[in-house]
This record gives C-alpha cells, structure tokens and sequence, in this order.
C-alpha cells in the first residue's frame, strides 16, 4: 500500500476513491472498502482511501472535538488489512478548510487525482462551510456509489423489540465510555485495540512484583480508560490505562500492560492491545501495599476472565 501526503500531479492510473474520516474502521467504513475494492476491479482503477489528519473537528473546536478512536497508524494499518492500494492523507489546515466544494471536486479530485469513482456514506458532506453534497459529487461527472448506513441490532431489549441504531464512530465511543466492550466489538467486527511500541518506563510495575510493558501511545485523549483484561498480541494479560493517580498523577494517560505468564523482553516491539473486559475504573490508593493488593486481585480476576469456558 502507498501513502501519500501530497498530490501534486495526476496519477498514472485512474482512481476509486472513498473519502472519509474513518475513525475506528468500525463496520460501516468496512462496508465501504469492500465496495472499494469491488468498483475498482469492475472497472479497472485502482483503489484509493482520503482520509484527514487532524480530524477536522479537532482543527475547528480541539477542546469539543470527540476522543480518538484510532491514530493515523492504525487508520493505516486497517486500510491495508482492507487491501487498500493508495492512501491519502490530507493535511487538514486552515487552507483546506477553505477550499470550496467546487475546487475540491475539480482541482483536487478530477485534476491532481485522476479520480473516476467516488465511495461515501451517504450523509457525506464536504467543502467549505460542508456545502457540498453527494449530489453535486454525481452532477460533477463522477462514477458516484453512496452508501446507506450500516445497522445493528442493540442486544438490550427494549420490551420485546431489538433495536436497530447506526453504526458509527460515535456509538464505538459510546460504549467504550461505558465499558461495554462487547457492544463496541460488535460495532467494530474485532475486538477494540490501541497498538504502539513497548518503550522503557521507570519499572515500577516490576518493584510491586507486577511487571509491565509500557505501551507508547500516540492517543492524546484515548475514548476510554481503566483496568482490563487484553490480549497483547495474542497474550493475556491485565492492562490500566490511565495517569497512575497513587504514583505519578500523569498528566498524559500511559497504557501499561501486565501480561499473566510472559518473561520475555519486549522492548522497542510494535505491539497490538486488544481490550476484552473492564475490571474496574482507574482509582487512587491511600499507599503502595494497597496498590499492590488490587493489582493482585484484578490479576487474578484477569485470570479468571480468560479461564472461563
């Protein structure tokens, strides 16, 4: 796959193009690639995702922007799981933001690009102001497939009636907020995960008896936080995630994964933590044997966790 953080000249070979913020690569955005790649076979383009970083929220209002889901990596890494063959990344700056709907269309889509199809949700909005619609997408000349949203069904009865809501970014939010990890690997089609590298921490874990591996994370405000029982790439483990309030107070949240039966060295490995079940929220202890203790009883709950049938 190839990222691109420019397009300053057409490509060689026209385009299927789906555009989007794609936070979370929750079922609907697969939805889509899958759709994606079958355009471009059909009509012999090659696949492409636009994506934006910062998400424009962030750009517009920081302070009211929703928690991340996904950074830019693992937005990456999802796009080539989905055999995406392009990807562009574009910066989202004031100069963007004030790019009209017609000139992103023509300058950026039909001219740098090469763009013949385009693939969006079908309350896709864009341009300056959001003025721009799926519809003056099709009145511009391009092959258009706008999607309509993705369903799920709520297991929580309401009466005798499921419930069926959209899937969204903001819904994964939602029930990672709430804990409801299930929910949220529902929405997902995987269970939720943060990756990054293991790096050197101060070893405290190790001096409680609870070693840790210190997950680097490129989340400045992560969509949840806690104690949990994960699987690191494909081990178990108990992970908190949060600002160590009886050690340190952080002002950044750390993620730091305890892993149940590993003694092995991690450090500087690109790892995947995938949150299976919550265990409690993240609390102050009045002293370190405390600490200590409830690290012993969430490992053990952790334990139980991943024995049950």
């Amino acid at each position: 796959m190839q990222v691109f953080r420019h397009f300053n000249n057409p490509t060689a070979q026209p385009l299927a193009l789906a555009i989007g913020n794609f936070d979370g690569v929750h079922l609907g955005h697969q939805a889509l690639f899958k759709r994606l790649i079958a355009t471009a076979q059909a009509q012999g383009l090659q696949s492409a995702v636009m994506t934006f970083e910062p998400h424009p929220r962030e750009f517009f209002t920081p302070q009211q922007a929703p928690t991340r889901l996904t950074s830019l990596r693992e937005k990456l890494e999802w796009f080539a799981e989905a055999d995406v063959e392009q990807v562009y990344v574009c910066h989202f700056n004031q100069h963007f933001a004030k790019l009209t709907a017609d000139a992103f269309l023509h300058e950026v889509l039909q001219n740098a690009l090469n763009v013949k199809s385009v693939l969006v949700g079908e309350d896709f909005c864009f341009g300056a102001g959001r003025k721009g619609t799926v519809a003056d997408i099709a009145a511009a000349g391009f092959h258009l497939e706008s999607l309509p949203e993705v369903k799920w069904l709520d297991s929580n009865l309401t009466g005798s009636t499921l419930q069926a809501k959209r899937v969204s970014s903001t819904l994964v939010r939602a029930a990672l907020a709430q804990g409801a990890l299930d929910q949220a690997a529902a929405l997902l089609g995987r269970p939720y995960s943060i990756s990054g590298k293991v790096v050197h921490g101060a070893k405290r874990g190790r001096q409680l008896g609870f070693p840790t591996a210190n997950v680097h994370m490129r989340h400045e405000r992560p969509a949840l936080s806690g104690v949990y029982a994960v699987k690191l790439d494909g081990m178990n483990g108990v992970a908190n995630l949060g600002v160590r309030p009886t050690i340190d107070g952080l002002q950044k949240l750390s993620l730091e994964v305890h892993l149940l039966d590993y003694a092995g060295d991690l450090y500087g490995r690109h790892v995947h933590v995938s949150f299976l079940k919550k265990l409690r929220d993240e609390m102050k202890f009045s002293n370190l044997d405390a600490l200590k203790q409830q690290i012993a009883a969430d490992t053990l709950s952790a334990r139980h966790y991943f024995t049950k049938p």
